[in-house]
């Protein structure tokens, strides 16, 4: 009675077993790689909008130190030396450049 009992219980066509195997493994892969990169995704789009914005507000600091060079300077930067202000943005940039670099260096220690 108890081999009957237990046989009838585990008893399943190899169909069955197939098909309960297969939405075993989808329901698996579903879990374990397309519901992180779904949570994922939310991270990325955040970071890429943060960087756009960064970048647009560094642009708008380099030109805003040209222009505060050529107005507040007055007729002493035309003619010849109409390349500083540019010179001047160009050292806004690299500085910036050199802060972002210290910063990402110095979690590498």
């Amino acid at each position: 009675m108890t081999q009957s009992g237990a046989r009838s219980k585990s008893d399943k066509s190899v169909s069955a077993l197939a098909t309960e195997l297969l939405n075993l493994v989808v329901a698996y892969t579903k879990q374990e790689t397309l519901d992180p990169l779904r949570e994922l995704g939310r991270f990325v789009t955040f970071g890429i909008a943060g960087a756009i914005l960064i970048a647009l507000g560094g642009a708008l600091l380099i030109l805003s130190a040209v222009r505060i060079l050529q107005n507040e300077t007055g007729s002493h930067l035309h003619g010849d030396l109409t390349w500083v202000p540019y010179t001047g943005g160009i050292a806004v940039a690299v500085c910036g450049i050199g802060w972002a670099v210290s910063r990402i260096t110095r979690g590498l220690r």
